[in-house]
């Protein structure tokens, strides 16, 4: 295929701390990368260069992360990364020597949740990547939030009428039943809205 992509198949005993993709054209980059990653507990699952063509594979590996690294002259590999995190949909970091304005602009419009400056320091790598999957989880969640209010609010708004509850009533039955349940909040409104789940009976107050 020519694209200079390397596939791992690690065993271990027991859940690696992370599964890593690293998206670096240098060899030696590589390594440096794979043996940090190694001693912090994680698998590299995946190398390749930063190219489009590539994000298919890495894909198909399932990585918690990426480790993204353009190349020195890499102004095209830079200005492809809003395309490669929105098409990986993970957690990035950028690898890089270029702390010009421009890139990091560039990795701010493209989601990047974290930065490693080469040459590499091994010893940042685990809290670099462990605070970028954080990062990408809080704002997936928050997305979410977002994304059900309308469908809360409805629901809230069918157990005030149905049930004679307050506002903050409704809201709280709808949390505990979540919790309860271990839904998300979205799920159980679309319940309530489909008559598939309502309170018996009005929860004493202060509850």
């Amino acid at each position: 295929m020519g694209l200079h992509m390397r596939l791992h198949r690690v065993q271990r005993h027991g859940a690696p701390r992370w599964r890593v993709a690293i998206l670096e054209g240098d060899a030696s980059a590589r390594a440096g990368l794979r043996a940090a990653v190694d001693d912090a507990g994680g698998v590299v699952a995946v190398e390749a260069p930063l190219r489009l063509d590539t994000i298919a594979l890495v894909r198909e590996t399932h990585p918690d992360v990426v480790i993204v690294a353009p190349s020195l002259s890499g102004a095209e590999e830079t200005a492809l990364l809003p395309r490669i995190t929105a098409a990986l949909d993970r957690p990035a970091v950028l690898f890089t020597r270029d702390t010009d304005g421009a890139v990091v602009r560039q990795a701010n419009r493209a989601g990047v949740m974290g930065f490693m400056l080469k040459p590499l320091r091994a010893a940042e790598v685990a809290p670099t990547l462990d605070l970028a999957i954080a990062r990408f989880r809080e704002m997936r969640r928050l997305q979410q939030a977002r994304a059900e209010r309308p469908v809360v609010d409805q629901a809230k708004g069918k157990l005030m009428s149905e049930r004679q509850l307050s506002e903050a009533e409704a809201f709280r039955w709808l949390r505990r039943q979540a919790m309860d349940s271990r839904q998300r909040l979205g799920d159980v409104a679309r319940e309530v809205l489909a008559g598939e789940a309502a309170p018996a009976r009005r929860p004493p107050a202060g509850r």
